[in-house]
């Protein structure tokens, strides 16, 4: 009756004892754990026993493993044995609902949600307790937000009684380690004692469902931009960061992540499900422009047009142009719901994920401050009309989206806007049955997408950085100068990456080692390429990597050559003129863009590079061209190592391709890159 189980056991035989078996449950966003004095021996296996009233009703994921070594600290990924199942749990639902009349609706609902990002990087990669007045005064201005504001908002959710009211929010580990520190030592004039108690508090607050009202998505420590960084620091940088969470706020960090500049590109999702993430928010235009038929509005929608390579989607036909509110481009309501997202790897695997749109140009205003800026019964009722007139709306999928902002500044980081604009939020919301406000997990729960229902999402971020366009642009600033700051930082970068994994795959560890990976993943913070032009920030990513080398140089000197045990290590490729044949920037706005691409990537091994191809599949078949080596990008910061560019040129009015960059060291050692994809007109 209360809609959880009843007791029971997931049992699994064994040919014997097993060192550290464990029975892992993964319900939406939360893994429940049997290991040790949870699990009994059996004659033929182990038996765990689940607890009454753990569990919702659904469909979940089990996993059962044991380790061939004693100690699971020493072991590698070989030495875990694993089997999965899934277990599906029916019982009758009875809830009791408050008796208002206002929360009767008719027809559909339009389901939307909030997300707040919290974010302060490291200010200097080498000397991460760096502080001075400037500091004290950018985190002091901030100390609402970081305290109380997010627990003031939510009491107003549960006071005014919505159901699944809450908000989800994401907190970098570099934040979250300064305010610590601040704590420690009265920084900010001790604003930041105690700072994390009201939100362990409100982090203990469920919605009907039992979920958290305040959920704290899984993130990047550091604040990468994840579709830029090698795979297993994507995996480091979540794992990491989940375990700060929950230190600091008592509770896991969510399966569902907010990406780190809302930066998402699909080949991602193989090292976002290795992360254990189930769920990824991304920028909802993004989704429209992969559309066929998507209505392009020209230079005033501030990207370049979708590379046609990007359309996968089938058409949609509900295109509308919000009014009383700033949208360069027509948005499709009917896209403004939870999809799974799909990736095909180079050996021809689909991996997938489920997307959550967060959409563009609501979420930019309510970032301006909420009520005043953003007139939610104005805007949502557009949105509202407009799927009664299409009709787009599926019962079983119906409308949600997030509105995005930064939490910590501008309009949507005010006091105000915690309080006096949740505070009309929430009297809207009672008074207007066709919108409720929920978490990301209560609408998963109760509307769970089709995986037979994958679909593309083309590259990108979130408006506020440079629009968001797909080649990541405001990472790669002057990148058709003769010199760029920012590549010089991905070329150092990528050199500072394949000395740290070549020292690790050789098996060798230490505090050296342990230095030099957390100097290479500070590195990665976005921040240090999002404020081109200013040397403080330009020089970050050098610093951090002439560090990396001279820990690991006694390891790299005896691992150069035939000790070598990793491939090169390849940096995304990107392409210039962006859609080749088609349109780029040019002198006023958009022009013709030259019909011969070029593709850049950045590579680099300890033992030197043998050979570097690119594989081409196109509707001629499929070749092998070489990437010229131009030699290693000259560099202005001091760099110990740098990354040499390559370029291989690709033939005009090849149509549709597929690509894959593969590169051979000295040693004999080969890597491969992701599989992309372009249109050459």
């Amino acid at each position: 009756a209360d809609g959880r189980n009843e007791s029971f056991a997931v049992c699994f035989r064994t040919d014997g004892a097993i060192p550290f078996p464990q029975v892992i449950i993964r319900e939406h966003g939360r893994e429940h754990l049997f290991n040790r004095d949870a699990l009994k021996r059996t004659t033929d296996g182990y038996r765990a026993e689940v607890p009454a009233g753990l569990l919702m009703p659904g469909t979940w994921d089990v996993q059962v493993e044991g380790c061939r070594c004693a100690d699971p600290a020493k072991a590698g990924g070989g030495d875990w044995l694993k089997a999965f199942a899934k277990l599906t749990l029916e019982a009758p639902r009875i809830r009791v609902t408050r008796d208002a009349p206002h929360r009767k609706a008719a027809g559909f609902k339009v389901y939307f949600g909030i997300h707040k990002h919290m974010h302060q990087p490291y200010y200097d990669t080498v000397d991460l307790d760096a502080w001075d007045g400037e500091k004290d005064s950018i985190f002091g201005s901030r100390a609402g937000a970081y305290t109380t504001f997010i627990a003031d908002a939510v009491r107003q959710y549960i006071d005014g009684g919505l159901d699944h009211g809450g908000l989800s929010t994401s907190w970098s580990g570099t934040l979250i380690a300064q305010l610590n520190r601040c704590a420690e030592t009265g920084r900010c004039g001790g604003q930041f004692a105690g700072w994390a108690d009201a939100l362990r508090s409100i982090a203990s607050t469920r919605t009907s469902l039992g979920h958290p009202r305040v959920d704290f998505t899984a993130f990047g420590y550091f604040h990468p931009l994840m579709p830029l960084i090698p795979h297993r620091d994507i995996v480091r940088q979540i794992t990491g960061h989940r375990a700060i969470i929950e230190e600091t706020f008592g509770q896991p960090a969510s399966r569902i992540l907010f990406p780190p500049e809302t930066a998402f590109h699909v080949r991602m999702i193989p090292a976002l499900v290795e992360a254990g993430i189930e769920a990824v928010i991304y920028d909802s235009q993004h989704r429209a422009r992969a559309c066929r038929n998507y209505p392009y509005a020209g230079a005033e929608e501030g990207m370049l047009p979708p590379n046609p390579a990007e359309q996968e989607n089938d058409p949609v036909h509900d295109w509308y142009q919000l009014t009383n509110v700033w949208a360069g481009s027509k948005i499709s309501p009917s896209l403004l719901k939870p999809e799974y997202v799909k990736y095909e790897d180079p050996d021809g695997h689909i991996h997938k994920i489920i997307a959550v749109p967060a959409e563009r140009y609501l979420g930019n205003e309510d970032a301006r401050g909420g009520f005043g800026a953003l007139q939610y019964p104005d805007c949502f009722g557009q949105l509202y009309r407009e799927y009664e007139n299409s009709g787009a709306v599926d019962p079983k999928h119906p409308p949600f989206f997030l509105l995005h902002s930064d939490g910590d500044n501008y309009g949507g980081g005010t006091d105000s806007y915690y309080r006096h604009n949740t505070s009309g939020l929430v009297q809207w919301l009672q008074e207007d049955p066709r919108f409720e406000l929920t978490t990301v997990r209560d609408y998963l729960e109760m509307f769970p997408p089709d995986p037979a229902q994958a679909i593309h999402i083309e590259p990108g971020s979130w408006a506020g950085a440079d629009n968001g366009d797909p080649q990541f642009m405001k990472w790669f600033s002057r990148y058709t100068d003769a010199y760029s700051p920012d590549l010089n930082s991905w070329a150092v970068l990528t050199a500072a990456q394949n000395a740290l994994h070549t020292v690790e795959d050789a098996g060798i560890r230490g505090p050296e080692v342990d230095l030099a990976r957390e100097r290479v993943l500070t590195a990665e913070t976005s921040c240090y390429w999002y404020w081109t032009g200013q040397d403080v920030w330009d020089a970050q990513v050098t610093r951090a990597a002439n560090q990396v080398f001279d820990l690991l140089k006694p390891h790299l000197h005896q691992l150069a050559g035939s000790a070598d045990p990793s491939g090169p290590t390849i940096f995304p490729a990107w392409v210039i003129p962006e859609n080749p044949g088609g349109k780029t920037w040019g002198q006023g706005g958009l022009v013709d863009a030259p019909k011969e691409g070029v593709v850049h990537t950045f590579l680099h091994d300890i033992s030197g590079i043998k050979r570097a191809s690119l594989w081409i599949q196109s509707d001629r078949g499929a070749e092998w061209v070489e990437l010229e080596d131009q030699g290693a990008y000259p560099g202005r910061t001091g760099a110990a190592a740098t990354a040499h560019l390559y370029t291989a040129r690709l033939k005009p009015g090849m149509g549709m391709i597929k690509f894959i960059i593969e590169a051979e060291d000295l040693a004999g050692n080969v890597s491969r890159g992701s599989l992309d994809r372009l249109f050459l007109a």
